[in-house]
């Protein structure tokens, strides 16, 4: 037995066996041996997902063996990795070639295929998620055969499987339009909130990347603008000692210690939010895409994101600043606002319409369930549809009423694994249970 804890603690599992396959084939041999002998499997990564997406009791594969770049197009462009590749090291591999993604998150911990397999997303007006670079995938179905979908060949399979759960099979290979490298510049700065949320449509759209975050009881967001500077850009990072200064011992070091003081003692955490919102400072720099878009994190949360109609930011903020001062526990960390243009994977939160993202955190060890439930009320009055790998209690009746090609991916996963060979109890839930369908 081996067992398994996921980043934030809020899952854990104790499958009977874990594989460690080095290939395709061992992948294939794997889900076709389970499948036959009438068991589950799930394949796993980082476990950066706050929900159970990735536990189950019966047999686990680990990626973790199965990583790099398998291929590289440099005409097109075209990428090929493989899937247990963590995005920190795909960066990397392809900096060194001179190319960079389209667009990331803030954190890099995630495989790719988890990332791919949960709607990961960063930010930009005229950007979609992680999985809207994708050009090909590759898939281990529950039968242990290898499928190839894309926009061209098994087009329903592509639909699903971009944003697809780990519901359809084991990913084995995701291909990738790249760009070249790239430089951004950044700029973030303490603005007043209410400056914020009134230009909220004008700074999403004459910035690249646009996001804020809002300190409760305070009343400055920090707000992140991101944008692409001409190709042959000079680089102008922060220097290694005001990065350790920033990045290190203030938004980990003393915002960890502030987190740990607000939960021994409860009744600081309001004064202490609004001297963490008052000291916020500003800095400028520029540096390779992937520098700027991602973030380290080394203070732990549990955290709860729904993606929302943009036009509906304002009225949704507003409820949930009313909500805060509520909560019988405080809150210590920041709610993140990014936006994300819409698209047409089935089951991408930005399926089908322009959206705003809201992702509220509570430090972990802290009471956080009247937060989520008072937040997941406020966004269920615009349709808001939660992130697949953050924390929410939706099933499968309330989400097919949020996604209008919910039955199809129903129906394609019901041709590729009918006996539920890829299912769990967290499927069971926002998917129905496999073979019911």
């Amino acid at each position: 037995m081996s067992g398994w804890t996921n980043w934030a603690g809020t899952a854990s599992a104790d499958p009977r066996r874990v594989h460690t396959p080095r290939s395709v084939a061992e992948i294939a041999k794997v889900v076709a041996d389970v499948a036959v002998n009438g068991r589950r499997v799930r394949a796993r990564g980082s476990g950066h997902s706050f929900t159970a997406i990735a536990a189950g009791d019966s047999d686990a594969i680990d990626l973790g063996a199965w990583t790099g770049i398998a291929a590289v197009d440099a005409e097109t462009r075209r990428v090929a990795v493989r899937s247990g590749t963590p995005l920190h090291r795909l960066n990397a591999e392809l900096d060194a070639l001179g190319l960079a993604m389209t667009n990331l998150g803030d954190i890099d911990a995630q495989t790719i295929a988890g990332a791919v397999s949960t709607g990961t997303h960063g930010t930009g007006a005229r950007f979609g998620g992680i999985s809207t670079q994708i050009a090909r995938l590759e898939l281990v179905l529950a039968d242990g055969s290898v499928a190839t979908c894309s926009p061209d060949q098994r087009p329903e399979l592509f639909h699903a499987a971009r944003v697809g759960l780990g519901a359809l099979g084991v990913i084995t290979h995701v291909t990738l339009q790249c760009e070249p490298a790239f430089v951004l510049s950044a700029q973030e700065r303490p603005e007043p909130l209410e400056q914020v949320l009134e230009g909220f449509d004008e700074f999403t759209q004459e910035n690249d990347h646009f996001e804020f975050y809002w300190f409760p009881y305070g009343k400055n967001a920090l707000v992140k603008r991101n944008n692409r500077l001409p190709a042959g850009a000079e680089r102008k990072p922060l220097s290694k000692a005001r990065q350790f200064l920033d990045y290190e011992i203030m938004e980990n070091v003393a915002f960890g210690a502030l987190c740990r003081i607000g939960r021994t003692v409860p009744r600081l955490v309001r004064p202490l939010g609004k001297f963490a919102s008052a000291v916020l400072s500003a800095r400028e720099y520029s540096d390779v895409s992937h520098r700027v878009f991602v973030t380290h994190r080394g203070v732990r949360f549990v955290e709860s994101e729904f993606a929302i109609p943009r036009e509906s930011l304002r009225d949704v903020l507003r409820e949930l600043r009313a909500l805060v001062p509520r909560l019988e526990q405080p809150v210590t960390f920041p709610v993140e606002v990014r936006v994300a243009a819409a698209d047409d994977i089935w089951l991408s939160t930005a399926q089908g319409r322009d959206s705003a993202y809201i992702a509220i955190h509570q430090f972990v060890g802290m009471p956080y369930r009247e937060y989520f439930a008072g937040f997941a009320s406020i966004v269920a009055e615009v349709g808001g549809r939660p992130h697949w790998g953050k924390m929410h209690d939706l099933d499968a009746v309330a989400l097919a009423k949020l996604y209008p090609h919910f039955d199809d991916f129903l129906r394609v996963r019901k041709e590729v694994d009918p006996a539920g060979v890829f299912s769990n109890a967290y499927l069971d839930r926002v998917l129905g249970p496999a073979g019911s369908q």
